[in-house]
């Protein structure tokens, strides 16, 4: 995907914006909240940026090598456990400090949550012929994954996601046409891992817009300042990485930032996209201390966002945090139904994971996909980059909204078929055509990638005593892909069809759809998948090294860089 961005000015990296070298060592902070969901924990100590990766390597030496540390000594030396930005009571001396500190880093402690991950089983396809699903631009199961194997610890099953790990990659699929917001594009080919099975990709490329083209935006940054935040991988990150994004607006956009510790403080409001160095600054002053009121943080964020409406703009709360909230409603259903409520008034979420210990994925990635947002993991300033200046138009800018995929299967040709990943997004089959069932959206120039898994031969079908096997209709058609999506402020869905015929099979594969391969052969690894046949490290890097040849951003070659690294952990 082409990304059509403005540069990072010099008066930027003169503010002070450094990649993090490297995440603290030892488990972060944690409330120890209890929670809903099965728990999945895993120390992950070390350093998150050993292994050299040379596309990270070359970006910290470049334009942020002279660098310095943004406002390091004020962030060492001044907490404000009182949770207020600016309020100097509550400042503490150094010596409270590193009391604080200690007290929300207890050693070998961690609290990490994830959603339990029930995986995919195969379907017979005379008796379960559709499949459906909501599409996920979500990746911020690949930036965690990549911070758990550089820190050199284990990695929960439940924090891979597979389509999140296949969907951080872009593929070279065609520009939609007619006016239509994206282009589907389908393959046939052999499945890498199971020589008796066969592989479907579906592919999904949202238009691109021009920078100079896109709409005006209404951001309301809502930043998490609470004493688990501390760490140079939280809110240190975090206001440098929205820094950048700042960089990047113009007098159209409108900046509000709000912050929640203790209780919720409006820091800005409304402010223009060109008083850079205002936003920069406000940015900067900000320090970490006091318990984690999310829900008053939430609550005002919104109401910001509503009062500096853009009509037809991008209307965005884009809210950082490690999603440990312990104030008001805190839960996973109870955040679920805040924020379903709050979409509403037309305003979209995205939601920025940072830091290690005990980040609350469950959370993030539920208050995500109800928000009509998406979630993405920032393990550095690196990924920080490519999320909210790169790829600022699909991550920041929605071209279709309730974007479902149903698959209908010819039992003809197909016996069974496998969905690979996307767990959390299925739908019911009579959700296809509900237009009040929320679903996925696509950004500007998103990918979106998905792979079935596929039993070659007729369905057949099992008689029964009160019944009869269905009789399958002759067609020349292997399967039909269907897409239902609205537009970014419609309410009636618009349909898609896409029919695959049975002789569209390639025993040579596309690049597109060997490296998606390979990187769903890693996730089943990782997740130690009953599917998986013959995957391993060593067979995804035979996958995945001709394919880097086309990888302008250094993100295939840095897959292939991760391979290695969890082989030298020893998994397998």
């Amino acid at each position: 995907m082409k990304k059509k961005v403005q540069k990072l000015s010099g008066w930027l990296l003169g503010t002070g914006i450094l990649a993090v070298a490297g995440l603290m060592n030892g488990c972060g902070a944690s409330s120890g909240m209890a929670t809903e969901t099965t728990t999945d924990t895993v120390c992950t100590s070390g350093n998150a940026d050993a292994g050299g990766y040379e596309t990270e390597a070359a970006y910290e030496a470049g334009d942020m090598a002279a660098s310095e540390t943004m406002a390091a000594g004020d962030m060492e030396n001044e907490w404000n456990v009182a949770g207020a930005p600016g309020n100097d009571a509550g400042k503490s001396s150094a010596a409270m400090a590193g009391k604080y500190r200690q007290a929300y880093e207890p050693e070998n402690f961690n609290t990490e949550e994830y959603s339990y991950i029930s995986e995919n089983g195969y379907k017979s396809v005379m008796e379960d012929p559709l499949s459906t699903f909501s599409v996920d631009v979500d990746t911020a199961s690949y930036g965690n994954i990549r911070r758990m194997i550089r820190a050199g610890g284990s990695i929960p099953a439940d924090a891979v996601r597979i389509e999140e790990l296949i969907n951080y990659f872009d593929y070279d699929y065609p520009q939609p046409k007619d006016g239509e917001p994206f282009a589907v594009t389908t393959e046939y080919g052999d499945c890498p891992w199971n020589e008796e099975h066969r592989l479907l990709m579906i592919g999904l490329q949202a238009k691109d817009i021009d920078f100079e083209d896109r709409p005006a935006s209404n951001f309301v940054f809502l930043l998490d300042v609470s004493g688990s935040m501390y760490a140079d991988d939280k809110l240190p990150l975090v206001q440098k990485a929205f820094a950048m994004l700042a960089e990047n607006l113009t007098a159209n956009d409108r900046v509000s930032i709000v912050t929640y510790a203790g209780y919720e403080s409006v820091v800005l409001d409304g402010v223009s996209g060109s008083e850079k160095a205002k936003i920069v600054a406000a940015l900067e002053d900000l320090e970490a201390g006091g318990s984690t009121a999310g829900e008053a943080g939430i609550q005002k964020a919104y109401a910001l966002a509503e009062k500096n409406f853009i009509p037809g703009g991008n209307n965005r709360v884009i809210l950082a945090t490690d999603g440990d909230l312990n104030v008001g409603i805190s839960s996973e259903s109870g955040l679920t139904r805040l924020i379903k409520e709050k979409k509403k008034s037309g305003v979209h979420l995205s939601v920025l994971g940072v830091g290690t210990g005990n980040i609350k994925d469950n959370k993030m990635e539920a208050m995500a996909d109800n928000g009509d947002g998406n979630y993405n993991y920032l393990d550095s300033l690196y990924e920080a980059k490519k999320v909210l200046v790169d790829e600022m138009g699909g991550t920041l800018i929605t071209v279709a909204k309730d974007v479902k995929i149903q698959v209908e299967f010819n039992p003809q040709y197909v016996s069974g078929y496998r969905l690979v990943g996307y767990e959390n997004r299925l739908l019911r089959n009579e959700d296809f055509h509900n237009d009040k069932v929320d679903a996925g959206e696509i950004g500007a120039g998103h990918t979106v990638t998905a792979l079935y898994e596929i039993i070659p031969g007729e369905g057949g079908g099992q008689t029964l005593k009160y019944q009869q096997a269905g009789e399958p209709v002759g067609s020349t058609e292997l399967l039909t892909v269907s897409l239902r999506y609205k537009a970014p402020n419609g309410d009636t869905s618009k349909l898609m069809e896409h029919p695959v015929e049975a002789d569209s099979y390639h025993q040579e594969m596309s690049d597109n759809l060997q490296f998606a391969s390979a990187v769903a052969e890693f996730g089943m690894v990782l997740r130690d998948s009953e599917n998986k046949g013959k995957a391993s490290l060593e067979h995804e890097m035979e996958l995945a090294e001709p394919c880097v040849k086309a990888d302008s951003d250094g993100y295939r070659k840095e897959f292939l860089q991760l391979v290695q690294q969890a082989e030298e952990l020893g998994i397998r």
